[in-house]
């Protein structure tokens, strides 16, 4: 999966990578390198703090390079292009021209039958943590963990936010 999707960047990164002049010639692999690295980040980060409805948003078609996973991803390139010495601006105008379209034709590819370079279950196995497995576990962790994410004094868990709902 992690192949495919360094092919992917790849294969759609000619311009605003490989042929711009605020990216020097040596530091174009690890540039390609960080966009699908950041892609990666994000749909680790969405599962992993059980925002498993923006990535079911994201999946499902539709907006998936207004998703928060391309947001995220987009941030999270353009901090990476920064720590590599690119110009702020220039790693922001990269990161928005690069990571929305890559999120759509990934998840494209992901819901496409007729394509099998990439797999939904692969993605969401290569994502979900160290051990590279999604289980129950995972799932009940993500219902029953108390967590603060976002520093509110509020629990995060689905289940404090399904309360949230009804009150």
């Amino acid at each position: 999966m992690l192949e495919n999707l360094s092919q992917l960047v790849k294969e759609n990164v000619q311009d605003a990578i490989v042929n711009n002049s605020d990216i020097p010639n040596e530091k174009n692999e690890a540039a390609i390198s960080a966009a699908s690295g950041s892609i990666v980040d994000a749909l680790k980060q969405q599962l992993s703090s059980g925002n498993v409805g923006n990535l079911l948003d994201a999946f499902k078609g539709g907006n998936a390079e207004g998703s928060v996973v391309a947001q995220e991803a987009a941030s999270g390139f353009t901090d990476k292009l920064a720590a590599m010495g690119i110009n702020m601006d220039a790693a922001k105008n990269i990161a928005a021209s690069v990571i929305p379209s890559i999120v759509g034709k990934f998840v494209n590819k992901t819901n496409d039958p007729n394509d099998s370079s990439f797999n939904i279950q692969d993605v969401i196995a290569k994502v979900s943590g160290p051990d590279g497995k999604f289980d129950l576990s995972d799932v009940t962790r993500m219902f029953t963990e108390k967590t603060d994410v976002n520093g509110d004094g509020k629990d995060d868990g689905i289940i404090d936010k399904l309360k949230g709902l009804f009150s």
